[in-house]
């Protein structure tokens, strides 16, 4: 190769925050004499929210993502290389780098689904054609490749789960990881790695850790195989998950994996591989498959932005169907500040402002009430947990608010959780709620649920006026009157539950896990 100029690569990296598994990293060491692992801190992501203007990165997902990014960086000097970190829009660092250089073959990058991103792949695109620069891209997101999928395109894909996970379950296979190479090919010379910005260069403040908050963990590749090691392997809890799973305090209830895959700190694939080496090696129940059950529900809602585009963030959502939504603001800031008067509600949502998490049960009560009980239009709700939550992921998000507010992937119309029912199922002593909302803390039991039933003396020995010291509820629905009073039920687990976001209907609930463990299905 004497007298050959030398190529170098460009990788783009944005939701792939890791070593493992990265294709893109694999096809430039392969393919370049010099390799510049990229990352861009885009001002877009650092502006207002579309509908409602909230600010679209929170300080939660922020010290996560800063952390993941320093991470990746320790990680690539380990391997001789280094994450070259600037801020301002991809498609003119990328610009910037090829014109400074000179040298530049190839820009990789892993493909993302929806409209921004997507935005940024075409003016990507643009510059590259105009500096005679290849484009390699690779699909990396999904524990499925769509190459892989069983539907011939994919307008065919199924709009209801179900129908989706059987077919691929039967169909498809899982693509194993790549092998990565122990070192990477330098950085070209007279790239400077540049810094890691602050937080208050985008106008946040690095957030207290919240000592009640179930994810105390940090961000970056190095924690999340941690977890995972400690998950399966150290303590064997992946093997009770499907019991566990619809807690509400504590690390441990559930993989916690959310934040780390919405990044690409762990790799989707990664995460099944281990699955089924613990399978093998410790035990094969229906909390192993549940997990990969849940990666099938990410990878769905993928799968469905790339089959709606644009339509999955309108009003009219998938069905294109006309609800009369309500923009009220006083209710909206009750519910986003925890002051509905239902503790069940008020109590998840005052989680997610103080430490940026809230569980999966969480999730689906307070979408469910933001839209059902009070009407409001739910891209409020998407939007306020767009900028919160830790563990944003477009697809998701939006996927599963779509479902909450009807006009998603549902098979079932008019699904409503009763959120009495659900307070006394999930937290039937009250601890949860005791644990966030303090000034109500004083009500013993389950009664803690429905304070309005309680009578003037029971409140005033707990010190509650309500109205003044914690709010009479802003709605009451018909149906939470049947369980007011009631005993809660006394288990060491909730009940099984009708199909959710993370569940199947009742009459099918255990269909994938026994077809999961038919004879017939190869488990190696």
């Amino acid at each position: 190769m004497s007298g050959a100029a030398p190529r170098t690569v460009i990788c783009l990296l944005r939701n792939d925050l890791r070593y493992h598994d990265s294709e893109v990293l694999r096809w430039a060491q392969k393919n370049a004499d010099y390799v510049i692992p990229l990352y861009c801190f885009d001002p877009r992501q650092y502006l207002k929210t579309y509908y409602y203007g909230f600010p679209k990165t929170g300080p939660h997902r922020l010290k996560f993502l800063l952390e993941s990014v320093k991470d990746l960086r320790q990680t690539l000097k380990k391997k001789g290389s280094n994450l070259v970190v600037r801020k301002g829009n991809p498609e003119d660092v990328v610009h910037d780098l090829i014109t400074q250089l000179g040298t530049v073959a190839a820009v990789a990058f892993h493909e993302e689904a929806t409209k921004e991103e997507l935005d940024v792949e075409k003016a990507l695109q643009r510059v590259c054609a105009q500096h005679g620069v290849k484009i390699q891209t690779f699909w990396a997101s999904t524990l499925y490749h769509w190459d892989d999928l069983p539907f011939r395109h994919i307008s065919r894909l199924p709009d209801v789960y179900t129908q989706f996970r059987k077919a691929v379950e039967a169909q498809a296979k899982v693509r194993p990881t790549v092998q990565m190479p122990d070192q990477l090919k330098p950085l070209a010379p007279g790239v400077e790695d540049g810094c890691i910005p602050m937080p208050e260069e985008f106008g946040q403040k690095d957030p207290l850790t919240d000592p009640r908050t179930a994810f105390p963990c940090s961000g970056g590749e190095t924690q999340a195989l941690m977890r995972l090691q400690h998950y399966f392997w150290d303590t064997n809890l992946v093997a009770s998950y499907k019991e566990t799973r619809n807690g509400l305090i504590g690390i441990d209830y559930s993989t916690k994996f959310a934040p780390w895959l919405a990044l690409g700190c762990i790799s989707p694939r990664y995460i099944y591989e281990q699955i089924r080496k613990y399978e093998k090696e410790r035990t094969a129940n229906q909390s192993t498959y549940w997990v990969i059950f849940e990666l099938l529900w990410r990878d769905y809602f993928r799968f469905v932005a790339l089959k709606y585009g644009t339509r999955i963030f309108l009003l009219k959502g998938l069905q294109d169907k006309e609800v009369p939504w309500k923009k009220d603001p006083k209710l909206f800031d009750a519910w986003k500040e925890g002051r509905t008067g239902v503790p069940f509600v008020d109590a998840n949502m005052r989680e997610l402002a103080a430490t940026g998490f809230m569980s999966n049960r969480g999730r689906q009560n307070v979408a469910s009430f933001l839209t059902k009980d009070l009407g409001l239009d739910w891209r409020m709700g998407a939007e306020w947990f767009e900028y919160l939550l830790v563990d944003y992921d477009v697809c998701s998000n939006y996927g599963n608010w779509l479902y909450s507010a009807g006009i998603g992937n549902d098979p079932r119309e008019n699904r409503k959780f009763n959120m009495i029912k659900q307070g006394l199922d999930y937290d039937s002593n009250g601890d949860y709620v005791r644990l966030w909302v303090p000034e109500i803390q004083c009500v013993k039991g389950g009664e803690i649920h429905t304070l309005w039933a309680l009578s003037n003396a029971a409140l005033s020995q707990a010190g509650i006026a309500l109205g003044e010291t914690y709010p009479l509820p802003v709605v009451l629905a018909r149906e939470w009157s049947r369980h007011i009073n009631q005993k809660p039920n006394k288990r060491d687990h909730p009940p099984r539950e009708k199909k959710d976001p993370s569940d199947m209907p009742r009459r099918h609930k255990d269909r994938g896990v026994d077809f999961y463990f038919s004879r017939n299905k190869d488990l190696s």
